[in-house]
């Protein structure tokens, strides 16, 4: 019987069955934070990945900019104002949800004309917008002629007009004055025809006549600058994707502080480049330009095979292939499409660029904590392993031994719920998003992490079972009191843990100090207490073979545990002053 009861107890201290829990605990835990923070998480593994991605890849449009159209500005070559406007509004859809039709119409009324003298006529025809054509138009029954009304991006609107060089260099001019102050820029041009049966079957065969620009602005986000920043000190690369001109994504990149804001690829290069090519230039290249969904499949590709962990967002349903291919695929919750929010791996809700960062730096605190619970349970399990197999080599009596089956159990219902819940709310450490994106291969237990966890858990082991030993020695026949100031010890030991490695760099008191208002974790501390009073000045005592401790055992007891853990303070004191003197 004490043969079995040994090998039980060995069992059940040498199997660290808290590793499946730890993952299951910390990433539904941490999908649910990312949950209330306006990120809503479809696949679990990606709260981990979140932590290394270097390149952020995301729409100007509505995600670094506010999404919320204003038409600022307007230039046509005659000085007739009121056609441009018409012909703008009537080139719109009348049930307009795109931000900038809606932007459009809005200007139009205040300049005084109606929604019904805007689309109160017969609509003949539409040509949609495609990404291929990059324009959409309306043609209507209007005043007894046919009228084409047409929008959409100044180079190919313009390729439709007959313009001469002069005017083409002029109208050029001004499309880019507008751009360099950020804002989007859409060509305006109109056809009329007597006869209906002489409307073109496309847009792109019309022969249109140049009506004018229109300027729209779209600011960034007031929170964006900041994140950028956060981002480039973080390691994360983020490259901006939008179907503007080249012109405005960069004013609009200088505006946010983004890196390399002069150098810009557009869609219809990267036509004409090879992967490999594509692969050398975004090296240095943070911008694209006039690009189509197409366009991102490749971009993200080329990252990937650059060694990048990449992010990246999407909304349409052509961006579901690049968000299935990307390492971590973001929709937009607002405006995403459903085929772009099932082929994601995280959902925006917010549809911010703020909430992107934020989960970012979500993402490597915890996968810092799973590493801080990981390397918890080999420290705690060293003490609990050697001291109930050393025990009976050295020959002490069944009866006298350090750990019973009943007080691994009970070191089980501590370590549970240390490693599950107080190191699954400790807070980002401060430099968090001021290091490196980690590496892919890196490993949760590495070869220095798992040195300094083996150094501390012998040092617990040896001060938990020196002083056990200690103990029976002096008295034989109160093998109960040795016990109970060795597992004292490992409990303290343990509440101390988990503050001593919540930081390499933090000490222990900034971590306390950190927690000290989170209830939960004042709960759990003050239920380990409560419970080790419960075991010992109880009658709850005699069964689990324990004495009750007085008060200079107690402060012993607290002392010892105190050494056996705070050393590794020093060595953090040690690496500060060191780091200073580098400096």
């Amino acid at each position: 019987i004490e043969s079995i009861l040994a090998g039980i107890t060995l069992a059940m201290a040498m199997i660290p069955e808290e590793f499946p829990g730890i993952l299951t605990v910390f990433l539904s835990m941490g999908a649910w934070r990312l949950a209330k923070k306006q990120s809503l998480v479809r696949k679990l593994p990606s709260v981990e990945t979140l932590g290394a991605v270097s390149v952020l890849c995301v729409d100007k449009t509505g995600t670094i900019t506010m999404n919320q159209m204003k038409v600022q500005d307007t230039w046509n070559p005659d000085g007739d104002d009121k056609k441009l406007n018409k012909v703008m509004g009537m080139a719109c859809k009348a049930d307009a949800y795109d931000p900038m039709e809606k932007a459009m119409i809005v200007f139009c009324e205040e300049q005084g004309i109606s929604r019904e003298e805007l689309f109160g006529s017969e609509l003949v025809k539409e040509y949609p917008f495609t990404n291929e054509t990059k324009m959409m138009g309306n043609v209507w029954a209007h005043d007894g002629k046919n009228l084409v009304t047409a929008k959409g991006s100044p180079e190919r609107i313009l390729q439709l007009c007959e313009l001469t060089r002069m005017e083409m260099a002029h109208i050029e001019n001004k499309i880019n004055s507008m751009a360099e102050r950020g804002l989007r820029v859409i060509a305006v041009g109109e056809m009329v025809l007597s006869n209906i049966d002489d409307v073109p079957e496309n847009l792109v065969d019309c022969k249109l006549k140049f009506c004018g620009v229109v300027g729209l602005a779209d600011p960034p986000r007031d929170s964006v600058k900041q994140n950028v920043e956060t981002c480039s000190k973080a390691g994360v690369r983020v490259v901006m994707i939008t179907g503007d001109n080249g012109i405005t994504a960069g004013a609009i990149a200088r505006q946010i502080g983004m890196a390399a804001d002069d150098k810009i690829i557009t869609g219809d290069e990267i036509d004409k480049m090879s992967q490999e090519e594509l692969m050398g230039k975004i090296k240095n290249v943070s911008i694209f330009s006039r690009v189509v969904p197409e366009h991102k499949m490749r971009i993200v590709q080329a990252f990937k095979a650059n060694g990048e962990i990449v992010a990246m967002t999407g909304d349409g349903v052509n961006d579901a292939p690049a968000l299935k291919y990307a390492d971590i695929g973001i929709a937009m919750g607002k405006r995403g499409s459903e085929v772009a929010r099932e082929a994601a791996d995280l959902i925006l809700l917010d549809d911010n660029f703020s909430t992107i960062v934020d989960t970012i730096k979500d993402g490597r605190r915890i996968y810092d904590n799973i590493k801080r619970a990981f390397g918890y349970v080999i420290v705690i399990h060293i003490p609990i392993a050697f001291a109930a197999l050393l025990a009976p080599l050295l020959g002490i009596n069944p009866a006298s031994l350090f750990l019973l089956p009943v007080h691994v159990v009970l070191l089980e219902l501590v370590i549970d719920p240390t490693c599950s819940i107080v190191l699954e709310r400790q807070p980002a450490e401060m430099d968090v998003m001021e290091r490196s994106p980690r590496k892919t291969d890196e490993k949760i237990i590495d070869i220095s992490g798992l040195t300094k966890n083996i150094f501390q858990g012998f040092a617990i082991f040896g001060a938990a079972f020196g002083t056990y030993l200690t103990f029976l020695e002096q008295s034989p026949d109160n093998a109960a009191l040795a016990r109970t100031m060795g597992l004292t010890i490992i409990f303290i030991a343990n509440m101390l843990l988990v503050h001593v490695n919540s930081s390499e760099s933090e000490f222990a008191v900034q971590s306390i100090l950190r927690l000290r208002g989170d209830k939960v974790i004042a709960a759990v501390n003050i239920g380990v207490i409560v419970s080790l009073i419960i075991m010992l000045y109880t009658p709850i005592a005699e069964g689990l073979k324990l004495a009750p401790l007085n008060w200079q055992q107690i402060v012993l007891a607290v002392g010892v545990a105190c050494a056996s853990v705070l050393w590794y303070e020093f060595v953090k004191l040690a690496r500060f002053f060191r780091s200073k003197a580098q400096l």
